[in-house]
């Protein structure tokens, strides 16, 4: 692979294994929706061996809870199945926004997190996906305080100086407590 660096890409998902004969992959997607495959045109595949292989995104659609890629340039059996196990990553400048106030985990993660009246609480370690809304893992030595992603309660992301203010929601840090 040349002209890219793996700083600039980013896991999307992990080919599980072949799927019929013609190189269709059978993949495990950790994107939102197949969307993020199609808007990137392009993605790596990152072997167990550390061989970097760039493919055009030719089809993905979901069957049952997982995904069925084809990339162009594998036609075979034999040709996917080199790919078993492998990552699936897509450049990091392929994401696209819907919204001023969303932001990707991999922006999130790292974040140091305040309470409005400045007090420190720790580094978001870890995004939770839950039905309505995430949840953030925030983690100083053994203390861990779990912070949902809403507006009530995340007032400010700060990604150039890598902070997060909150407010204090009566009881959410009680609820933290061990």
């Amino acid at each position: 692979m040349s002209g890219i660096h793996l700083e600039e890409l980013l896991v999307v998902g992990r080919v599980i294994r072949p799927h019929g004969l013609a190189g269709l992959l059978r993949i495990r997607s950790y994107a939102q929706s197949e969307e993020t495959f199609r808007n990137a045109g392009t993605v790596y595949l990152h072997t167990r061996s550390g061989d970097i292989r760039k493919y055009p995104v030719a089809s993905v659609r979901p069957q049952k809870r997982v995904h069925l890629m084809k990339l162009e340039g594998l036609d075979s059996l034999d040709t996917a199945e080199q790919y078993r196990d492998a990552e699936i990553l897509i450049r990091r400048d392929a994401l696209r926004r819907e919204h001023d106030d969303e932001f990707f985990w991999y922006e999130l993660i790292g974040l140091s997190v305040y309470l409005r009246a400045g007090d420190y609480l720790g580094t978001i370690e870890e995004v939770l996906p839950t039905g309505s809304h995430d949840i953030y893992v925030v983690r100083e030595g053994a203390k861990e305080i779990l912070i949902p992603a809403v507006h009530e309660v995340v007032t400010e992301v700060d990604l150039d100086n890598r902070k997060m203010i909150i407010t204090e929601v009566e009881g959410l840090l009680d609820l933290n407590e061990v």
